[in-house]
């Protein structure tokens, strides 16, 4: 099981969460912003898995979009954790993040009779029906990432603490901009968990500070080329813009890319949220400022995990909460670097 560092902004309580090969420690509860600084992790359950599942189990991974470096780098996790277990995995997803797209892959799935699932929602609420059916019908359904209004049916749910990106991408901004100014999110579709509760983050952070105007939120439908038009609106209607929060990966892609060809590089200041390569570039390049990385290879591990203790009848954590790393330019070599998300397996 790979270590990974956590970093906290000063005031977080530092704590090391060892990982051992045989049994997974997992954070539960919130877990804490985390920045370039000193090591820290949210305090362990202690929920233990075995070295082998009971049985080959067969599992199935349904992501929340394909080609997005995010699940694919949780895809590299679960078939890690899967082969280590010894149980099968067979991973696809929709080519949108759409809930008309993903439903008909989950249909088929479960009509394949699999003994869990591991899906990242792609709505709160119109995924919220055929995957409660779905438990019903005895399969073990694991939540990563994503989840719907009422959870409940599912043996555990993994996820990032987004509330504490979002605040981690606000003061990522209010270091670079320490006089304030207008900010605004951009980000993907309203109902999608994870990206809702970034905003909320960042906008009860935004709205705090008197330094700063919260600009309303830009949805970009998941379209780096939506995300770059409407950055471009944004910034001709509020030329004096100072930063910009892109809640996940195709909007930074699309903000990055309005934003230098509105020639505004050097004072639009952007925080994107996830680490894929085109942000990685980004970075490098200055268009993006800084980078907000979640651990989709370690959410895809637990995933596994916890997939394999409820049908082995083992202990199950119901509810786990995993970090993020801070990239800059700075620990890019480091820690930063080291959180980046994976185009391949």
């Amino acid at each position: 099981m790979k270590k990974t560092n956590l970093l906290a902004y000063a005031g977080s309580t530092a704590l090391i969460v060892a990982l051992t090969a045989c049994t997974s420690s997992k954070p539960t509860g919130s877990a804490p912003n985390t920045a370039a600084g000193n090591p820290s992790a949210a305090a362990a359950s202690g929920a233990v898995v075995p070295q082998k599942a009971k049985k080959a189990y067969n599992l199935q991974f349904i992501q929340g979009v394909q080609g997005d470096e995010f699940y694919i780098t949780m895809q590299c996790g679960v078939q890690a954790e899967a082969a280590k277990l010894g149980v099968t995995v067979k991973t696809q997803g929709p080519q949108k993040f759409d809930p008309t797209l993903q439903k008909p892959i989950l249909d088929s799935v479960v009509a394949a009779k699999p003994d869990a699932i591991l899906i990242a929602p792609t709505d709160v609420t119109a995924m919220q029906a055929p995957l409660q059916a779905a438990a019903a019908a005895g399969i073990k359904i694991i939540l990563v990432d994503t989840t719907t209004k009422d959870p409940s049916y599912a043996a555990s749910a993994i996820a990032s603490d987004n509330i504490g990106g979002g605040r981690a991408a606000f003061e990522a901004i209010k270091q670079l901009n320490p006089d304030g100014g207008k900010v605004m999110v951009m980000s993907t579709d309203p109902g999608v968990s994870t990206v809702d509760q970034r905003i909320q983050g960042f906008a009860d952070a935004a709205k705090a500070d008197s330094k700063f105007q919260y600009l309303p939120v830009q949805y970009s439908h998941n379209d780096p080329a939506t995300a770059s038009n409407l950055i471009s609106s944004a910034l001709q209607k509020d030329p004096d813009i100072k930063g910009v929060f892109a809640a996940n990966l195709f909007s930074a892609e699309g903000t990055a890319t309005g934003v230098r060809q509105a020639g505004k590089t050097s004072t639009v200041k952007i925080v994107g949220f996830d680490a894929g390569p085109n942000q990685i570039k980004a970075l490098q390049e200055g268009t993006v400022q800084a980078l907000i990385a979640q651990q989709p290879g370690t959410i895809g591990q637990y995933g596994v995990d916890e997939a394999v203790a409820a049908l082995d009848g083992g202990q199950v954590t119901p509810k786990i909460q995993t970090g993020f790393t801070t990239i800059t330019k700075d620990n890019l070599s480091g820690a930063g670097g080291q959180a980046a998300y994976k185009s391949s397996c």
